[in-house]
C-alpha cells in the first residue's frame, strides 16, 4: 500500500511538473480514493476485534494498517 501510493504521488509531480492537470487530478483521485475506502474497512473491522483502538486508529493513518 505505501510503494504504491508513493508511486501515486511521483506520477502526480510528474503529471503537475508537466503542466498537465486534468492526468494529475484524476492520478490523485484514483490513488487516495481507494486508501481511505480501505483505511476506513479496517477500521470497522478492527474496532470489533480490538481493544485498543487509539493505536489501530494511528495505524490506519500512517497507511500502515494493512500490516496490523
Amino acid at each position: 500500500f505505501v510503494s504504491e501510493t508513493a508511486a501515486a504521488l511521483c506520477l502526480s509531480a510528474g503529471y503537475r511538473a508537466a503542466g498537465d492537470r486534468m492526468w494529475q487530478g484524476l492520478t490523485l483521485l484514483f490513488a487516495l480514493v481507494p486508501c481511505a475506502l480501505v483505511q476506513l474497512s479496517l477500521v470497522f473491522i478492527h474496532r470489533d476485534v480490538s481493544r485498543d483502538r487509539p493505536l489501530v486508529l494511528l495505524l490506519h493513518l500512517l497507511q500502515l494498517g494493512p500490516l496490523v
